[in-house]
């Protein structure tokens, strides 16, 4: 009797991929771990840097003491993944980070172009499923914002997570974090 096993996809885990960037594997490339496969990201273009250092610089005044902004920093989202947002708001201080990247963000921010698909399913299922309240994606294309909030269970959504809400916010209007209601964000700031 013959038994038959089909194939294995394997899932690196944190430690792994660590393990495979001390070697020198991902040199020059710009690399995160999601749900255990190593993504490739595309380059960044001028517009797309631009707008994330815009977001970034208006967020910063609006959280001020208690936040800080990390701009493509790692976040812990388990033993699998360890994407790398464009701009995450973080509670407490830069100081608190230093044994450990976050587990979670008071807000995450993606720019997006190229990536718009991968943005709007992987990373929003991603997120959802990390328990992140409240995820933006500042698309390039439409020139708007696609403000995702309250995480739920989905099984439609790739990781088994999605956001009950999704509300567009187009160039001339603006919108209010839900950690800070009473900012007001004008979409224009974050565009080039």
């Amino acid at each position: 009797m013959i038994l038959v096993a089909e194939p294995q996809v394997h899932q690196w885990t944190r430690d792994e991929y660590y393990k495979m960037a001390e070697i020198g594997l991902f040199d020059g490339k710009h690399v995160e771990l999601i749900e255990g496969q190593v993504i490739e990201m595309s380059p960044m273009g001028s517009p797309h840097i631009t707008s994330v250092t815009l977001t970034g610089d208006i967020l910063r005044p609006v959280f001020g003491t208690g936040y800080f902004v990390r701009i493509q920093g790692p976040l812990d989202c388990g033993e699998l993944s360890e994407p790398e947002p464009d701009v995450t708001v973080i509670a407490g201080s830069v100081r608190d980070y230093t044994g450990a990247h976050p587990t979670t963000a008071a807000l995450i921010v993606e720019v997006a172009d190229t990536s718009l698909t991968y943005d709007r399913t992987t990373k929003a299922s991603l997120y959802a499923k990390a328990g992140i309240a409240e995820y933006w994606i500042v698309n390039l294309l439409a020139r708007q914002l696609e403000v995702h909030r309250r995480p739920i269970v989905d099984v439609t959504q790739p990781y088994g997570f999605g956001y009950a809400e999704v509300t567009i916010f187009t160039v001339t209007e603006s919108v209010a974090p839900l950690a800070m209601p009473e900012a007001r964000l004008a979409v224009a700031d974050m565009l080039p």
